[in-house]
């Protein structure tokens, strides 16, 4: 299976001071079986930036571009970074506010590569809701 993580997603992943860090953690190996990619894409690497130096998991946009590359460098399963060329009439019929955009926007690219898109966030239909 191919997976695209969301923001959040990855964020909780890549800090043991997120509160659904655990949550993502044991997704994450329940799914090594059978995950042959966790994927990334522009959208979801600027957002683990952002948000990381935002909250104050990270100190400063350098400090949060290395936690990444060591989150994924760590990975037990193979990364990749994904293009992106989709425009918003690949939005999905459900994203009408602004609110489901960006997560509409990935959901069709995780659709795109043959994967599925992992999230924390139940509001998204089609997505998996890490348990």
């Amino acid at each position: 299976m191919r997976y695209l993580l969301d923001v959040n997603t990855l964020i909780a992943l890549g800090h043991t001071l997120h509160g659904h860090h655990a949550r993502a953690e044991k997704w994450l190996k329940s799914v090594l079986p059978t995950a042959e990619v966790i994927a990334t894409c522009a959208i979801t690497e600027l957002g683990f930036v952002r948000i990381s130096v935002q909250s104050g998991l990270q100190p400063d946009v350098d400090a949060a571009i290395v936690a990444l590359a060591k989150l994924k460098a760590s990975s037990p399963v193979p990364t990749e970074l994904w293009p992106d060329d989709l425009g918003v009439e690949r939005l999905p019929k459900y994203a009408k506010r602004p609110a489901e955009l960006t997560d509409g926007h990935l959901l069709e690219l995780a659709r795109t590569h043959g994967a599925q898109l992992v999230t924390l966030d139940g509001r998204i239909p089609g997505a998996l809701l890490v348990p």
